[in-house]
């Protein structure tokens, strides 16, 4: 043993209690403003289908057209590596997970859209589509054939559409609790927000809801769509989503990019409006840094090349949106848009295969600090919490089984979960 330290202060403990008391208000903002992410799963990408497509059958007929594609045009492990370029040792978990996905739970989150896929119609004829959207969501949700995550896309709240999206919204909502009440997995998306101000409206549009049918405050979240310029960069040069969130009072669930409504927007020639564009690249950083710690997800936006055609066309559409998907994980951006079932095994395959290349050295490196042990890698409490977080991603989605992230990490979904979301100050605590 050595010798006992002398342990010696100067500062009076009513100087800390006085500094503290001065950063109470601060530290009630931080818990406010920065809750941290909900630890809720998040899809991997958002179906759209307009409201007049929608049918009880929409789901299974999405999955089922792109198991055709697969087995016309990618029948096994070896054909899909080649065409996508997938490592030898992926090829066949990948191939068979993607397959097992389509065929188990082909759409993760379906938006019933009443905005540009849906178009202006007769008043008569939208209130019929939505009421019937509503009694289907409501019916799949009953028997089990629901997504994990479905809603609506509204028109947006500028004058022209305003009382027209209010309306559909109002059918919606209402018709589902007609059928029973509002499901856990709803969601509703605004779309083509330009001021703060009108994300303010949609939250008292929905507080009128909640209190005119007896609902908890707050029960109704939603997404806000990313479409233009003004809703990056106001005028006054600050970044308009970050207020966006704000006047959102809690109830904003996610920041979704609009690749082609922002590409015209800033007048992006249409050969070149995709979501590697430069200007796509800036919008997703000021999105992706106005929600960091805030809850408020993520999500990057599609492409408009679809897999149909001869093999030939099929293959180029797929390693592009390959490409697309995994250089959007890359950068954190989780979740994206896929407007066609040929989409759907190229998005699974580029989640399984981000997932899956990375797992064993996430699992060592979390057990490694679990432990407490030495490594190559010195790892704080933040970087464990995002390995965790990368497991249960991959978990979620399909790309890992639990049993094999248990056999290499010894470590349970719940012990997954605390690290994932710690407490605020065990982020700034060192491990060494």
């Amino acid at each position: 043993m050595g010798q006992q330290e002398k342990v010696a202060t100067s500062l009076a403990g009513a100087v800390s209690e006085e500094i503290s008391a001065s950063l109470a208000p601060v530290d009630a903002e931080l818990e406010r403003r920065y809750p941290g992410d909900p630890g809720t799963r998040q899809p991997v990408h958002t179906v759209y289908v307009p409201g007049d497509a929608f049918t009880a059958g929409t789901l299974r007929a999405w999955g089922d057209q792109a198991l055709a594609l697969l087995d016309a045009h990618a029948p096994d492990a070896a054909s899909l590596a080649a065409v996508l370029g997938l490592a030898d040792d992926l090829a066949e978990p990948v191939h068979s997970r993607v397959r097992a996905k389509l065929e188990r739970e082909p759409v993760e989150d379906l938006r019933v859209d009443f905005e540009d896929g849906y178009g202006p119609r007769p008043d008569a004829e939208e209130d019929t589509t939505a009421a019937r959207a509503a009694r289907l969501i409501a019916e799949a949700y009953r028997n089990g054939t629901a997504a994990p995550y479905m809603g609506i896309r509204m028109k947006c709240m500028e004058a022209a559409v305003r009382d027209r999206g209010i309306r559909t919204l109002d059918v919606f909502l209402t018709g589902l609790m007609e059928a029973g009440g509002l499901p856990g997995g709803l969601v509703l998306t605004l779309p083509k927000v330009t001021y703060a101000e009108q994300v303010g409206a949609f939250v008292r549009l929905l507080e009128a809801f909640e209190k005119a049918h007896g609902l908890d405050a707050g029960r109704l979240g939603f997404e806000i769509q990313i479409e233009t310029s003004q809703a990056v960069l106001a005028t006054d040069g600050t970044a308009t989503v970050a207020r966006m969130i704000q006047a959102a009072e809690g109830r904003a669930t996610g920041l979704h990019y609009g690749t082609f409504d922002y590409s015209a927007c800033l007048g992006v020639s249409a050969a070149h409006q995709s979501g590697d564009h430069p200007a796509a690249d800036h919008a997703k950083a000021v999105m992706q840094v106005a929600a960091a710690g805030t809850g408020v997800r993520v999500s990057d936006g599609s492409t408009n090349v679809l897999p149909v055609g001869p093999a030939e066309k099929v293959h180029d559409a797929w390693r592009l949106h390959y490409g697309l998907t995994r250089r959007a994980l890359s950068r954190a951006y989780y979740q994206g848009w896929d407007m066609h079932p040929g989409h759907l095994p190229t998005r699974y395959a580029a989640v399984f295969a981000f997932y899956r290349e990375g797992f064993e050295q996430a699992a060592a490196r979390l057990v490694r600090y679990a432990d407490r042990a030495d490594g190559d890698v010195m790892d704080e409490p933040a970087t464990a919490k995002a390995l965790s977080g990368y497991l249960l991603r991959g978990l979620d989605c399909g790309a890992l089984d639990i049993a094999e992230v248990a056999r290499l990490t010894g470590l349970t979904r719940a012990d997954l979960e605390s690290f994932a979301t710690p407490r605020r100050g065990d982020l700034t605590a060192s491990t060494h």
